[in-house]
């Protein structure tokens, strides 16, 4: 939460707290805040625990934390015991290795440029293969005009 306070932040806080309420006065200040934020605690836990009692048993695992969206998808994507999605099946067939491997690119119809592939319109149309089939060497693939 205060990760980007610095030293001098903190240095700088204390000095004016010194000084806006008095050295006298500074320590009873920070005892009443420490009982505030002690209080406000408590009372977090106990409704977190009322609320789980009211859910009952089916929900006694339930985390309040969950409710973030970020930490749902989270412990969605990087799994648990439970996967109903199939996303840790996904997850584990996915090498992301492979992509971010440094491999030089291999060449565009043997021609030996890597560059960009310039599309010809006035070229017949590929017959389209057997879905899943592999192309034969030198044949394009078909072209989606609804994918680009």
């Amino acid at each position: 939460m205060f990760s980007d306070v610095g030293t001098l932040e903190i240095l700088t806080l204390v000095i004016m707290a010194i000084v806006i309420f008095g050295p006298d006065k500074l320590p009873k200040l920070i005892q009443d805040t420490m009982g505030f934020i002690r209080k406000i605690r408590s009372f977090a836990d106990t409704a977190k625990e009322d609320i789980r009692s009211e859910l009952g048993p089916e929900f006694k695992d339930f985390e309040f934390e969950d409710l973030n969206p970020k930490t749902f998808v989270r412990k969605q994507l990087m799994g648990g015991d439970e996967d109903p999605l199939g996303l840790k099946e996904m997850r584990d067939t996915l090498d992301i290795r492979s992509v971010l491997d440094d491999k030089p690119a291999t060449p565009v119809n043997g021609t030996g440029r890597t560059g960009s592939v310039s599309f010809d319109k006035s070229a017949a149309a590929p017959a389209p293969a057997a879905a899943g089939a592999p192309l034969a060497p030198g044949e394009r693939p078909p072209f989606d005009p609804d994918a680009t």
